[in-house]
């Protein structure tokens, strides 16, 4: 044989080593691609109000690639990962502050039968349990247009910093967890506030533990969710609804369970949310929110989603919002669904800011970027969407 067959015949042998060494590793790519064409009747503008049409991205779903990753280390015990970044379809920008991996990243262990302990950048239960499943904005194609306004009771979007989350196993339909989110800031252990003097940019403590139970039909959530300094943190936390600025910025805890059950082809699903909001001083606001909803399988590619969600006010600040989702999705195929959505939101209620009364506007989606305020003199909000979303 000659040398240089000699030669390919070893780099082939190993190449096939390296593959057999690696053959129990896995990393998976995946991603949500969500575009389409928004109508607003009132968003706001320096003078008033006036209609809105746009380009509106990652409104069923917010778009985001990643990967995901799993060694088999033997006896039962895995490696894990993942690595997920969010961005614009419109502009291609990163969101999450312009994050990389904004969306998740984190590296861990993981124990057949019993959970996983991973260390990262990861979602609150409020999320990851009882928003992903238990809400409109969860379990429809209505998504972040449903959530209850701006999202301040956690259900949606919750990624937390310099965490530590242990997982349970599926324990019969049980699953259940706890985080800790670190402040990262030496003598502050729990988070400081930013102060301008002494320069002081401050730093956020979090936690989160949450259940989830599924027996055949029926499903069962709760989950509590807890950041210190949520203006603090990177990138800080909202704690706005549309023009009402709570000035939480010492404190936002948020409690809630949810509920749903199968009817044949219909999925029928409620939950309740309560969020207090403390400030540094003044009083505390408390913001409850009440959601039902279902979603109807025609066929296996067609289906119609309709609910109503109520949100109130109390405290330091008042409001209340009330707000009817709508929603048609058709699937193409198993990757790639259109849809339709049309939502309605009335806000009512007034605040004294500055010895002024100011009304309450009405502001559709999980964050300012979908729909913003109504604007001043408007106190509801119609928006009407078509999109398309691609999964890989």
């Amino acid at each position: 044989m000659s040398t240089g067959r000699k030669t390919l015949v070893a780099a082939g042998l190993m190449s096939f080593g390296c593959l057999s060494a690696h053959a129990q590793s896995t990393v998976t790519i995946y991603g949500i691609l969500d575009a389409g064409i928004t109508y607003v009747n009132n968003a706001a503008i320096s003078t008033g109000h006036s209609s809105l049409l746009e380009y509106g991205n990652g409104v069923a779903q917010a778009s985001r690639w990643g990967m995901r990753g799993t060694e088999d280390l033997g006896n039962g015990l895995h490696a894990v990962f993942t690595l997920e970044n969010g961005f614009n379809t419109g502009n291609g920008t990163f969101a999450q502050g312009g994050a990389e991996f904004g969306r998740q990243a984190f590296v861990g262990l993981s124990k057949d039968g019993i959970g996983s302990l991973t260390f990262g950048r990861q979602y609150a239960f409020s999320t990851e349990y009882l928003g992903t499943y238990y809400s409109m904005g969860g379990a429809t194609v209505v998504g972040n247009f449903a959530f209850h306004p701006n999202a301040l009771d956690q259900e949606t979007a919750t990624q937390l910093n310099n965490t530590i989350k242990f997982s349970s196993a599926d324990l019969h339909g049980l699953k259940f967890g706890a985080l800790y989110g670190f402040s990262n800031q030496a003598g502050a252990f729990a988070g400081s506030a930013p102060t301008a003097n002494p320069v002081n940019a401050g730093s956020s403590r979090t936690y989160s533990f949450g259940f989830n139970y599924d027996y055949g039909k029926l499903g069962l959530s709760g989950a509590y969710t807890n950041i210190g300094n949520p203006n603090a943190a990177t990138p800080a936390f909202t704690t706005t609804i549309a023009n009402v600025n709570t000035q939480a910025n010492k404190d936002l805890w948020t409690l809630g369970f949810g509920l749903r059950y199968v009817f044949g082809p219909l999925l029928a699903f409620g939950n309740w949310t309560d969020t207090h909001l403390i400030p540094l001083t003044g009083r505390s606001s408390v913001l409850t929110s009440y959601e039902i909803g279902g979603s109807y399988s025609f066929t296996p590619a067609l289906s119609f989603a309709l609910g109503d969600s109520y949100s109130s006010l109390t405290g330091g600040f008042n409001g209340h919002w009330n707000q009817i989702n709508s929603g048609l999705d058709y699937a193409l195929s198993k990757r790639t669904d259109v849809y339709a959505l049309v939502v309605y939101q009335k806000a009512t209620g007034t605040n004294t800011i500055n010895g002024k009364v100011v009304p309450v506007q009405a502001e559709i989606g999980a964050a300012t970027t979908f729909t913003a305020n109504s604007g001043v003199g408007a106190s509801s909000q119609l928006a009407a969407r078509v999109g398309i979303r691609h999964r890989f």
